[in-house]
């Protein structure tokens, strides 16, 4: 996590004052949760709250755990210092540190997603913007990179739609996953503390209970969330790739903005690159690699041991951070990109009429022509186009076998473009119907 690919808002949920600030929290409505049970006297848990206004001070905190080599210690002493000793007794009460840990990173990772689920609306309207607006702009459909048949840019921003819908759906459900509390002390047997405080706690804190704890929540529920973020970063690159493509200097179907004052290369001045999307080619390895170690932390001895405490205090601000800011720049690329729709018909024509094949194939055994021999008669004035440059209705005009089977009118219908849009309607209402 570094300035250059972060964005304030983000960060700040992962700061050691946001972090601190929860911590008091949890803290707190526990004490609040415990003096209605009277387990503590009501005016120590109404003392907890004289630190409600106040910044924690991170760097004492530090110096503490230097000494204890605990941070939850260090802030509890540091919490006493600020409302006094007597104060502070009943702080803590019948809780473990994992309490206070994993329902932190809880709330830090739905307040994470609750900014990523906004990103991905912003994305998501800025692709339909640009599908729409180029629903029937005509260019060439490719598999394996090379021509197949006509489609159009609307359905190229369509699918990626779809796409990034999907993924705001399994986003939605990681977040409602991860959203679990656990205030259930050591070992999570509530041996030391009443369920009802973890359930005043977690309603506190927006969290549902976890229904059962050992003495963390339970990882399965992290390596989904990590996993999702994982996926969704890999649809970013999807759609990063697919730019860059576009892109190239022999394709030139579209490109990211380029904006006055700005320079593609130290050394050639003519140079436009698409820097952004290698950029989002980039950071989705990076939110990629928070996958495997969520899923390993799966994994802990018993009721628990922080062979996953490490991982998470990397993985949980690096992943978030990197993945807000590229969906953010993917949404920057998709509202300015460029799009060419004469170089895409000057592309689709490149080889004279050969996408058109498959029209030509299924005419020939509509009119009676085997499949094996229509094939062979259409590939072989292909390669004619391919291999000699050869012009392909033209070729097959002058094919007296093709000729036998069609005639020049039914040939010519066969490379009408408005046949491979007829159903683009269908598909939109499909995709954008809700």
């Amino acid at each position: 996590m570094i300035p250059r690919y972060s964005r304030p808002e983000m960060v700040a949920i992962w700061s050691p004052e946001t972090k601190f600030r929860i911590w008091f929290e949890i803290e707190a409505h526990a004490c609040d949760a415990q003096a209605d049970l009277g387990v503590i006297p009501k005016e120590s848990a109404a003392a907890v709250w004289k630190a409600r206004n106040v910044e924690f001070d991170v760097a004492r905190i530090d110096e503490i755990e230097a000494v204890t080599k605990h941070d939850v210690i260090a802030f509890l002493t540091h919490l006493a210092e600020i409302i006094g000793q007597e104060e502070a007794r009943f702080v803590h009460q019948g809780m473990t540190s994992s309490d206070v840990l994993d329902t932190t990173l809880n709330v830090q990772l739905v307040r994470a997603a609750d900014l990523l689920l906004a990103d991905m609306d912003a994305l998501l309207a800025a692709l339909k913007r640009r599908a729409m607006e180029h629903k029937f702009t005509i260019r060439i459909g490719r598999s394996h990179g090379i021509h197949a048949e006509p489609s159009t840019m609307g359905l190229t921003f369509a699918r990626f739609y779809a796409e990034m819908e999907r993924n705001r759906d399994r986003l939605a459900a990681a977040r409602e996953e991860v959203a679990t509390g656990a205030i259930s002390g050591a070992v999570g047997t509530f041996a030391n503390i009443d369920p009802s405080v973890e359930a005043h706690v977690c309603t506190q804190m927006g969290l549902e209970p976890e229904p059962i704890s050992t003495q963390v929540i339970p990882r399965d529920r992290h390596a989904m969330f990590f996993a999702t973020l994982g996926v969704i970063a890999s649809s970013i690159e999807n759609i990063a790739v697919e730019i860059r493509h576009m892109q190239r200097t022999e394709v030139l179907e579209a490109e990211e903005f380029f904006s006055k004052g700005q320079k593609g290369s130290s050394a050639m001045p003519h140079k436009r690159n698409p820097v952004l999307t290698e950029n989002l080619t980039g950071l989705a390895r990076l939110v990629r690699m928070a996958v495997i170690p969520a899923m390993e932390n799966v994994a802990l001895w018993h009721e628990r041991d922080i062979s996953h405490s490490s991982v998470e205090r990397m993985i949980g601000p690096d992943a978030t951070v990197t993945l807000d800011f590229a969906l953010n720049r993917l949404t920057g690329v998709i509202d300015k990109l460029v799009i060419y729709p004469d170089q895409m018909i000057a592309n689709m024509n490149k080889f004279r009429g050969l996408i058109h094949s498959q029209r030509v194939l299924l005419a020939l055994t509509q009119a009676g022509v085997s499949r094996e021999d229509s094939y062979a008669l259409v590939q072989r004035n292909a390669m004619k186009v391919w291999e000699e440059g050869r012009d392909f209705l033209e070729e097959l005009l002058a094919d007296k076998e093709v000729r036998t089977a069609l005639s020049e009118k039914d040939i010519r219908a066969k490379f009408d473009l408005d046949y491979h849009t007829k159903h683009v309607e269908t598909i939109f209402e499909r995709v954008f119907a809700t």
